[in-house]
Order: structure tokens, then sequence, then C-alpha cells
């Protein structure tokens, strides 16, 4: 039965994760594109949700950049620039231990927000709030997988996660075996990732695919006092 969830949640579930993240952000793309937007609740509080979403983006900007440098990266290019699994291991708990604390203080502040403001509340979706606790959820699983870290400094469990990562993304089979054997909370930590990465299209968290780079390089406005 172990040996059936790893092949199912380590091996399958990913690419049916990976499908209706694609299928479900295209689809809602085309069919309901007036939705596709954070649906910001500025106007009923400033202050807080300044705050909050400043750490909150800050953090996890951090802790998804780390993830997809230190997952994805093969191991060979480490090993040609000279960067011991160790070491590796060792920088992954501090920056994102530190980018996790952060993210944390601001999406409580965030979730507080949201369901402690009566008029929030009542603006508020049900998917508003649950992608919210299931951030919550996954950041604290992450943050919990710290201690288990500390018990393998020699990084010899981050490559294990490096070859499950690598040999998802391209396609090959086996790689469930990488991490039959690890503890529970990174498994959880890894199935939980991708049920958000699942049910990503159909919250507001799309609104992370339409970054405002054209911003950057759009042409000036030219605003004139009213004349009196």
């Amino acid at each position: 039965m172990q040996e059936h969830l790893n092949y199912f949640f380590f091996q399958i579930f990913p690419y049916i994760a990976i499908l209706a993240f694609v299928l479900g952000c295209v689809l809602r793309f085309d069919r309901d594109p007036y939705s596709w937007r954070s649906k910001s609740s500025q106007l009923l509080r400033r202050k807080q949700l300044i705050a909050g979403s400043v750490l909150f983006h800050l953090g996890i900007l951090v802790v998804l950049a780390g993830h997809a440098v230190g997952l994805l990266t093969p191991i060979a290019v480490f090993d040609a620039l000279k960067i011991s699994h160790g070491f590796k291991q060792l920088m992954a708990i501090v920056v994102g231990g530190i980018a996790g604390v952060v993210c944390f203080i601001g999406l409580a502040l965030l979730l507080h927000r949201r369901l402690c403001d009566p008029r929030i509340r009542m603006t508020s979706s049900f998917a508003d709030i649950a992608i919210l606790v299931l951030l919550m959820a996954q950041l604290l699983l992450g943050l919990l997988t710290i201690p288990f870290s500390m018990q393998h400094l020699d990084g010899h469990e981050m490559v294990k996660f490096m070859n499950w990562a690598q040999h998802i993304v391209t396609f090959r089979g086996g790689a469930h075996a990488f991490i039959a054997d690890t503890a529970w909370v990174f498994k959880l930590h890894i199935s939980l990732g991708l049920f958000i990465l699942l049910v990503f299209p159909f919250t507001r968290l799309v609104h992370a695919l339409s970054a405002p780079v054209n911003y950057l390089a759009r042409p000036y406005q030219i605003v004139r006092k009213r004349a009196s």
C-alpha cells in the first residue's frame, strides 16, 4: 500500500497538478478574463494590507526562487561550481528559514485582516479564505522541515529531492523512488504544494502570472495643474 501511495502522489499526481494548472489557467483567461485579478480590498482597509502584502510577497518570492534554483539546477552545475551539498543545504535552511518567517508574518496579517474585519469578511469568497489557509499550512510545513533538515547537514537528503524534481520535469519514470524513504513532513509538504498548484487557476493567485512588466517601460504621463 505504501508503495502504491508513493507512486501515485510522487509520480502520477505531479502531472495531474501540472496539467490542471496549465489547462485551468488557459481556459480561465480565455473564458473569463475579467476574473483574472487579485480582487484587492485595499479600499476597505489599507494599512494592514500594505504591511502584510509586502512581507508576504517578499518572503514568498525568495522561497519560490530558492526552491526553483535548489531543486531544478542540475547537480553537475553545483559540482562544477564546487558548491558542496552540505553548504547548499545550510544555505537553504538559513535563507529559506528567514524568508519563511517573513512570509509567515505577512500571511498572518493578511489572514487576520480577512477573517477579523467584518466588511472584508463579507466581501470574501470561500476560495479567498481557503487559499490563504492552504498557503499558511504549506508555509508551516515548510518551516517544520527545518528541524528534519538539520539532521542531514551533509545535503544527502536534498539530493533526493533534486533528483525527484528533475525526473518529474524531464518526464522520466522512477521519480517516486528517490523520496520513498524520506520523512513524512517532506512528503506532506510536497503533496500540499502540488495540490495548491492544482487549484491555482481557480483562485486569486492567477494574478501572479500577470506581473506588470510593461509598466516599467511605459511612456511618461503629462499631468497639468487645473487652471484656477
